[in-house]
């Protein structure tokens, strides 16, 4: 059996108290061992075994879970900053559409790189997400829209997690969008469901997500992808709600998904459903802020059903070009009124379960000695800075 390892710190938010706050210990310690948490309590109370162990003591600061960043797209070649700067001179969707702009600017540039393009690229944005403590990051396909740029896209993810100290969690989202003059359904039996069948046969994907929306596909046409991923043993999620209520939230609840992401227009009735199947809803408060929506996600009705609350960058290159998950925490206060408690089990235990993961999120005996360590004090200032960075360590696997 390995040799125990002892961290120590003065605040340790667990992320594992009853009543879902920061379950915080004072002068507290960390017993770890092969890379799992033997032990987390207040250091009066440690086991002689961990007492005698090699120590690393943090001091002042405050030890959370690393981070998790369910929901990004941080694959994809090119980037969208004239449209953005066309969108502020008054220019149209429309006008940017028939300009090549939109999401058909960042297929055509994600079909014309290769791997190796796309992994430096990815690479420097999983940086930027692991200096700030994240140790998970979901990774979606959805720029390719064929089935040879899909797969290019999972294997750059999967590349991102053999190359970097992070965990790469993949979707594929082949429902992503209708390539321009193809009919829906027949991009869905012709090339996504393909698509799918091969990334599954090259271990490439852990979970299958789509876009529900007007712009993009309907209720029946991601059943018919729902309908494959079941038959595939993966399990589902959805961007749903976003722009309209389509019922992809309802779907998302049928099919017992693992997230509903977005959301801003779910209804009462959606978060009842989601309550009932154990699906997450992710918030991503970038996209909101950057398409400068007018209508935020029913927080309250969320609360009220008992629907778990993640958060997530979204990083993209088009509605949420964001690399920070402490900005997206911040953001989700101030603009989604989320208390800094919610804010922080949304980057952490919530946002795990949001991607089906049980081994980390929390501080507790058996997890992942997944940790961050903040030059912080109190942990609502994880949520109340803006901009900065207070990281002082990140502990992956046990190792800093």
């Amino acid at each position: 059996m390995p040799d125990p390892a002892l961290f120590t710190a003065e605040t340790v938010a667990t992320m594992a108290g009853p009543d879902g706050g920061y379950g915080l210990v004072r002068q507290a310690g960390i017993a770890v061992r092969g890379g799992r948490i033997d032990w987390v309590g207040p250091m009066a109370e440690c086991p002689a075994e961990f007492a005698r162990a090699p120590r690393t003591d943090f001091g002042a600061r405050l030890v959370t879970p690393a981070l998790v960043d369910c929901h990004t797209h941080i694959v994809h070649g090119g980037n969208r900053a004239r449209e953005f700067e066309m969108r502020l001179e008054g220019a149209s969707y429309a006008d940017i559409a028939r300009a090549g702009g939109g999401i058909a600017a960042t297929v055509a540039a994600t079909r014309a790189a290769d791997e190796a393009a796309l992994l430096e690229a990815a690479l420097a944005r999983a940086d930027a997400l692991i200096a700030e403590g994240v140790a998970v990051i979901e990774v979606k396909s959805g720029y390719g829209l064929d089935i040879e740029t899909e797969l290019k896209m999972l294997r750059v993810a999967r590349e991102i997690g053999e190359m970097r100290p992070v965990r790469v969690v993949t979707s594929f989202l082949g429902a992503h969008a209708v390539p321009a003059g193809q009919d829906a359904d027949a991009y869905v039996a012709q090339v996504c469901l393909p698509a799918l069948d091969a990334a599954h046969a090259e271990g490439l994907v852990d979970a299958v997500d789509g876009f529900c929306e007007g712009i993009a596909f309907s209720p029946t046409q991601i059943a018919r992808v729902f309908d494959r991923a079941a038959a595939l043993g993966l399990p589902v999620k959805l961007h749903a709600e976003q722009l309209s209520h389509l019922g992809g939230a309802a779907l998302a609840a049928e099919r017992g998904a693992l997230s509903a992401d977005h959301l801003e227009y779910a209804t009462d009735a959606d978060a009842a459903a989601m309550a009932a199947a154990g699906t997450v809803a992710v918030l991503l408060p970038g996209a909101f802020y950057t398409l400068r929506e007018g209508q935020a996600p029913p927080v309250a009705a969320f609360r009220a059903a008992g629907v778990p609350i993640a958060v997530a960058t979204d990083w993209n290159p088009g509605s949420s070009p964001m690399g920070s998950l402490l900005l997206a925490m911040n953001m989700a206060c101030a603009l989604f009124r989320l208390t800094p408690a919610e804010a922080l089990a949304g980057t952490t235990r919530n946002a795990a379960r949001a991607l089906g993961l049980d081994d980390c999120g929390v501080i507790a005996p058996g997890m992942r000695a997944d940790l961050a360590v903040w030059d912080v004090a109190d942990p609502a200032e994880l949520s109340y800075r803006i901009g900065g960075n207070p990281l002082h360590a990140r502990i992956f696997g046990g190792r800093a």
